[in-house]
C-alpha cells in the first residue's frame, strides 16, 4: 500500500514546525519595520536591534542609498535579463569580479545570486563520485546540503578539533586511494553561531602531510576581519593557502549576491560548470553596480571596521565582566550562552522585546544542544555605547529572572509544551 506523500509531513512538523502556531510571527519570521539600523519598529514599537548582519553600518548609509536609488533609475530592477552565459553579461559584472578577486588576493573570481545556493553548486561542481570530503560537523546549513549532493563519501570532523581532522584526512587518504579521487577539505572562516574562526591556519599546514584543496566559507569574514577586511584567511596569514575563497554580500556588504575566488582556471572551470549560476539569471545591475560601491567604500574607509571593533569590543567585555558567558569567540558575533528550556527562552525574549525594547536572535535546539539558550547579538558600526549599556543592564535583569524561576512559572502559565 503506498502512503499519501503529505501524510508524514502533516504528523510531524520537524522540530521547529511544531512551535509554529505559539511562535510565527513573533519569535519565528518576526517582523522589523522602519529603516535598517540599530533602532526600529517591532509590533509598532521602537526596539533596539542587535539581528542583522549590517556589520559595517552600510544598509541604510546615504552614499549608498543614493547609488541604489540611481542605479535603479538607470537600469530597472530587471536589467540584464538572461543568465550570463547566454544574454546577461556586462562590462559591470566583470569589474566586480576583478575587484573581488584583487581584494581577497586571488587570481580570479566568480559572482554569485546567492551564497546560500552558490556555495552549494560549488561544492557539486568541484568534486566527483571518486573525490572524499571532509567538513567540520558544524558547518553552515548551507555546506551540509553541498555536501549532500555528493554521491561519493564524506567524513565530519569534530568542531574546530585538530586531532579529528588529521584523523579523518588519513581515513579519507586511505579511501581516495581507493577510488583513484581527490580530497575537498571545507570549512569556515567565523562559525557564525559561535562566533569562532576557523582554525585556517592549522588546516593549510595540514596540506604539508596531507593532499587536498581547501574551500572556506568566510561569510562572516570578510569586511570584519583582516588588515583590510580580507576576511579570517588574511587575518591568520594563510590566505594563499586557501584555494577556493567564498563570501556573500548579505553582511558587510550589506545586498545580496556572493562570489566564489581561486586560480584562474578554476574559476573558469567553475564558470562553465556551476549549474545553480549557468541556468540563473544573471544578478541584476542594483546589485551588481550597487556591490562595487560597497567595495570602494569597504577599501577605502577603514574607520567604519575600526568603529564595529570599538563596538564588539565594548560590548563583548561588558558581558565578560558581569560574568555572561560568551564562550570563546573571536570576531564580532556575539553569543551568549544560559540554561533553559525552549519555553523559558520563548518567555526571555518577550520580555526582551517587551518591556526592555530589545531584540536579538534566539537559537536553541535543534541547533544547540537541549537546555541551552543562545542569545546572539551582531554588533554593527552604527551602533553606540548608550546601545550597549542599555543592553547590558537588560541582560544582568533577564539573566536574575532565569534563575529565580520567573520565567518558568511565566512558561507554565503561557506556553502550550509541544516537546
Amino acid at each position: 500500500m503506498v502512503k499519501d506523500l503529505f501524510e508524514r509531513i502533516q504528523q510531524n512538523k520537524g522540530p521547529l514546525g511544531k512551535w509554529a502556531s505559539q511562535a510565527e510571527g513573533y519569535y519565528v519570521f518576526p517582523k522589523l519595520e522602519g529603516e535598517l539600523g540599530p533602532r526600529m519598529l517591532f509590533h509598532g514599537k521602537k526596539i533596539l536591534n542587535w539581528s542583522i548582519n549590517d556589520y559595517l553600518g552600510l544598509a541604510n548609509h546615504p552614499e549608498i542609498r543614493k547609488i541604489d536609488a540611481e542605479v535603479a533609475q538607470q537600469y530597472g530592477a530587471a536589467y540584464p535579463m538572461g543568465a550570463r552565459m547566454m544574454s546577461g553579461q556586462t562590462n559591470y559584472h566583470e569589474q566586480l569580479e576583478q575587484e573581488l578577486a584583487a581584494f581577497v588576493g586571488k587570481e580570479a573570481a566568480y559572482l554569485l545570486n546567492f551564497g546560500y545556493q552558490g556555495i552549494m553548486s560549488t561544492i557539486d561542481a568541484l568534486v566527483s563520485k571518486n573525490d572524499v570530503i571532509v567538513y567540520d560537523v558544524d558547518a553552515h546549513a548551507c555546506i551540509i546540503d553541498g555536501v549532500r549532493l555528493h554521491m561519493g563519501k564524506r567524513f565530519t570532523y569534530k568542531h574546530n578539533d585538530l586531532e579529528s581532522m588529521e584523523k579523518n584526512l588519513q581515513r579519507a587518504t586511505k579511501m581516495a586511494e581507493e577510488t583513484g579521487g581527490g580530497i575537498l577539505f571545507i570549512t569556515e572562516g567565523v562559525f557564525g553561531m559561535r562566533g569562532q574562526q576557523g582554525k585556517l591556519k592549522e588546516i593549510v599546514e595540514l596540506k604539508k602531510k596531507y593532499n587536498f584543496r581547501l574551500l572556506v566559507d568566510d561569510a562572516h569574514g570578510f569586511g570584519t576581519l583582516g588588515k583590510t577586511g580580507a576576511g579570517a584567511g588574511e587575518e591568520q596569514g594563510c590566505q594563499d593557502g586557501i584555494d577556493v575563497y567564498f563570501s556573500t554580500f548579505a553582511k558587510s556588504m550589506a545586498s545580496i549576491g556572493a562570489f566564489i575566488a581561486g586560480d584562474k582556471d578554476i574559476i573558469d572551470f567553475l564558470k562553465y560548470n556551476l549549474r545553480s549560476q549557468m541556468f540563473a539569471k544573471s544578478l541584476p545591475m542594483i546589485q551588481t553596480i550597487g556591490a562595487l560601491k560597497r567595495l570602494e567604500m569597504l577599501k577605502n574607509m577603514p574607520e567604519l571596521k575600526d568603529k564595529l571593533w570599538q563596538n564588539v569590543n565594548a560590548l563583548q567585555n561588558g558581558l565578560k565582566e558581569r560574568g555572561f558567558d560568551i564562550g570563546d569567540t573571536n570576531t564580532c558575533v556575539t553569543p551568549v550562552y544560559l540554561k533553559g528550556s525552549i519555553p523559558e527562552a520563548m518567555m526571555m525574549v518577550n520580555d526582551l522585546r517587551e518591556n526592555y525594547g530589545i531584540f536579538l536572535s534566539i537559537v536553541v535546539y535543534p541547533v544547540i544542544p537541549k537546555g541551552i539558550i543562545l542569545l546572539r547579538m551582531i554588533p554593527t558600526a552604527s551602533h553606540t555605547q548608550e546601545d550597549i549599556d542599555e543592553t547590558l543592564a537588560a541582560f544582568e535583569a533577564i539573566r536574575e529572572k532565569l534563575e529565580n524561576g520567573t520565567y518558568k512559572q511565566w512558561a507554565e502559565a503561557n506556553v502550550q509544551n509541544v516537546e
